[in-house]
């Protein structure tokens, strides 16, 4: 058997916007509406886990998970500048309380990509105060978080830079990255730290951020390495490297990418891709928190989100058992990762590609929102209850 550390965590995430539905105060959700969107569908009433978190954890937890990661939604804690939402806080503290009554570690996230209209409209993380405002924020939340350990800051800032870059967004999931907007980044950096500088003032709390690692690989042709440094570090080391220090950093790993002296290199013919288009590269995850150990001077890790787009739920557990064979050889190095968390618990709303990517262990129906566990769920699932895969 090839055990993982004692107390690791096991668990898959969600993120608000992507399965709560009717996140209407959001920007996203502006953006969704707007006329002439590149986004392809709205997320509607999204898999209705506002409702439904209940049932979710619980197929988690019968399934043998012990974590579970989500978001609470800035968009609705604090609906308008200024004025606080007291249910909104009372309903993401009973999805904590829900965790832990079914043993379910809970990770919380405060910022997954969404912010209020009002934040946006303010110019967005652009914005002078926007440091001030997230940590103000914090502050509302953190009544809530008793019983939480781990506090994910802000999810993927190296995306949100490249969001704020004004380019389009369903570059998020084509081959090559955005420009990313560098204040916009120095921003949120900045609201970061000031968050968790209000997170550290309760006992208790582990804070990070994490970071979307991309895996990038020069081509070894001529000017790749230099391209490889220029094109990367922008989007990936730089985060990894202003982790330093922090209680944890999450690592975020799907697949890879060539660079070679010109740029970003599309996926090659013949290599098998998933439903957003990226390489079927399940040793990303290993990659990433190697990279995340070596670049943020031996900050511990949590894998926050791997998994692939795909609907052959067996390549899905094909994919798991190689990634974590890869993730199980970096802890033996000597990598101090605590745990893994798979995306998605659910099939859910991704973005600018709609509905289309299935990334989850559970499938559910768009009309009934009938939740059907898929059998990758039971695997990794007793992954977890061992510890350990099989040799």
């Amino acid at each position: 058997m090839l055990a993982f550390p004692d107390g690791f965590l096991w668990g898959a995430a969600t993120a608000a916007h992507q399965v709560e539905g009717n996140n209407v105060n959001s920007d996203w959700w502006v953006k969704e509406h707007t006329p002439g969107t590149p986004i392809v569908e709205p997320s509607g009433d999204a898999a209705d886990s506002y409702h439904r978190y209940r049932e979710d954890m619980q197929l988690l937890a019968e399934a043998g998970l012990n974590s579970y990661r989500f978001s609470v939604e800035w968009a609705r804690i604090e609906p308008e500048r200024a004025f606080v939402s007291q249910a909104s806080l009372d309903h993401y503290r009973r999805m904590i309380d829900t965790c832990l009554e079914l043993g379910l570690e809970p990770v919380v996230t405060l910022m997954h990509f969404t912010v209020p209209r009002w934040m946006h409209d303010a110019g967005f993380w652009r914005n002078a105060d926007a440091p001030q405002l997230f940590a103000r924020y914090t502050e509302t939340v953190l009544p809530i978080l008793d019983g939480v350990r781990y506090v994910c800051t802000i999810n993927e800032p190296n995306i949100a830079a490249m969001l704020a870059g004004g380019e389009k967004a369903e570059n998020l999931v084509a081959n090559g990255l955005p420009n990313p907007d560098l204040g916009v980044a120095e921003t949120l950096l900045a609201a970061h730290r000031a968050s968790r500088e209000v997170l550290a003032s309760a006992d208790g709390i582990r804070s990070g951020w994490t970071v979307a690692t991309q895996d990038f690989v020069a081509t070894g042709e001529p000017g790749s390495e230099e391209m490889l440094h220029e094109y990367g570090y922008q989007r990936d080391d730089w985060y990894l490297e202003q982790a330093a220090g922090d209680d944890f950093v999450g690592v975020q790993a799907y697949t890879r990418t060539f660079i070679g002296p010109q740029g970003p290199l599309p996926v090659a013919d013949g290599v098998e891709t998933t439903l957003t288009g990226w390489e079927y590269f399940p040793q990303a995850a290993a990659d990433g928190v190697r990279s995340a150990w070596e670049k943020s001077a031996r900050t511990p890790i949590l894998v926050t989100e791997n998994g692939i787009a795909t609907d052959d739920d067996a390549r899905r557990i094909d994919y798991l058992d190689a990634s974590l064979r890869h993730l199980h050889a970096a802890i033996a190095d000597g990598v101090d990762v605590r745990g893994y968390l798979h995306w998605s618990a659910l099939d859910n709303y991704e973005w600018a590609s709609g509905f289309r990517p299935t990334f989850g262990l559970i499938a559910w129906d768009r009309q009934t929102f009938r939740r059907t566990p898929k059998p990758s769920l039971a695997w990794f699932g007793e992954v977890a209850r061992r510890n350990a895969l099989s040799g």
